[in-house]
């Protein structure tokens, strides 16, 4: 979209230069100003979809593999105290079988013995975007794409985790994107359109959510309504820290974590084990509270992968988010009160793996599309509750599932 608007700015440009009428031409320059400025705040958020043009970007060679723990499974026949919903954006078989095959055969989400399928298609479109997914999966209504927190008629509906804090249980939101992003903003806020990122911020603070990390900070603070966020979440008793250094050394209260301007950078260009210490400090904080707690986790930047046809960042996304899965699986294991859900919106890219190996950890793949697909998208459960995420259903179900299970 950036490089579509200056290309319509070139034209413009030279379009009124045509006019000896300065007046004119300044004018329609005044116009093009206003329409570039307006885009590009909206794609500052979206510029992560533009077609990689990198040699061989379709390509992973192999690297490092991890160790990868098996865990036993609590009892899965008594009820939840504690959910963690974990969200790989744009996950779908295709990225996890390239994470496996990356791995030399291995990763944390082989743990998982009950696995079912949900269909995303949204309210206006086979297609879901991660807006309309992100409100399903939150609230269990059919929207529109491009929709937070609100049904097809723009109406408000409640989410799960404004439920469960409502019932008193301790509740949390991470993401490896701006927190004001579609899909955590789902979990918090009720918006017409995704874009409204300043009126997303907003909507935390209509909310008692307990520990939110991501970035995005800029949304609280560089405001056109000249407020500072970030001193009124202070006033409502929220720690706000800015390094992921002092996010981990956080062991209860009230944490929003805001790690960067917009969206955190990708691992190798310096946001390294966030999501994993993220999730660890998360889940530390929540596990205080003796109701239970609701934690949604986003490995948002699998998603941007796809969009961009990039396979060894697909696959480094896709382990990323595999290790979080992992600290979640560890915690459960041991605490045998909590359910672990791991599921996506949608998948992106329409991506194949037309060749790969096991023993190198080399996968070779292919794209049908820089956008996203209408493929069904696996749900894999661990814990009690768990029988529940087997066989086929919608992604509303999902939520209402959750809510059956921990329903006082």
């Amino acid at each position: 979209m950036i490089n579509k608007s200056y290309d319509l700015m070139i034209f413009f440009y030279y379009f009124a230069q045509q006019f000896k009428n300065n007046h004119i031409m300044n004018k329609i320059l005044i116009i093009i100003a206003f329409l570039l400025s307006a885009s590009f705040t909206i794609e500052a958020q979206e510029n992560y979809k533009t077609i990689s043009s990198e040699d061989n970007a379709k390509y992973y060679s192999g690297g490092e593999p991890y160790d990868v723990k098996k865990f036993e499974e609590p009892a899965s026949n008594k009820k939840p105290k504690n959910v963690i919903l974990l969200i790989g954006d744009g996950m779908g078989v295709a990225h996890i079988y390239s994470g496996i095959t990356a791995n030399l055969g291995e990763m944390y989400i082989q743990n998982f013995k009950k696995i079912g399928f949900q269909t995303t298609y949204s309210a206006n479109d086979y297609t879901t975007d991660s807006a309309a997914s992100g409100t399903a999966l939150a609230s269990g209504s059919k929207t529109y794409n491009g929709a937070i927190g609100v049904n097809a008629d723009t109406v408000s509906v409640e989410n799960i985790r404004e439920k469960f804090e409502t019932q008193g249980m301790a509740t949390g939101v991470v993401a490896t994107a701006s927190i004001t992003h579609a899909t955590p903003a789902a979990f918090v806020a009720h918006q017409p359109k995704r874009s409204m990122y300043e009126a997303i911020a907003a909507d935390f603070l209509k909310t008692n959510i307990d520990v939110f990390i991501g970035g995005g900070y800029k949304h609280f603070t560089e405001r056109k309504d000249g407020k500072n966020l970030v001193d009124e979440l202070k006033k409502k008793g929220y720690k706000v820290e800015t390094e992921m250094k002092k996010i981990a050394k956080t062991k209860k209260g009230k944490l929003a974590g805001l790690v960067s301007s917009e969206h955190p950078t990708t691992i190798e260009n310096g946001r390294g084990d966030m999501l994993i210490k993220a999730t660890e400090t998360a889940i530390n904080i929540l596990d205080n509270d003796p109701d239970g707690f609701f934690l949604m986790v986003e490995g948002s930047q699998i998603d941007w992968a796809g969009h961009q046809h990039n396979t060894s960042y697909l696959v480094t996304e896709t382990h990323d988010f595999d290790k979080t899965v992992g600290k979640a699986l560890e915690f459960a294991s041991k605490n045998k009160e909590t359910l672990v859900i791991v599921t996506a919106d949608h998948e992106t890219g329409g991506f194949g793996i037309n060749n790969g190996n096991m023993k190198t950890g080399e996968v070779l793949g292919e794209y049908t599309t820089g956008g996203h697909t209408g493929v069904m998208i696996p749900v894999f459960a661990f814990g009690p509750g768990s029988e529940e995420f087997t066989g086929f259903y919608d992604n509303t179900d999902i939520p209402k599932k959750i809510e059956t299970l921990l329903k006082n």
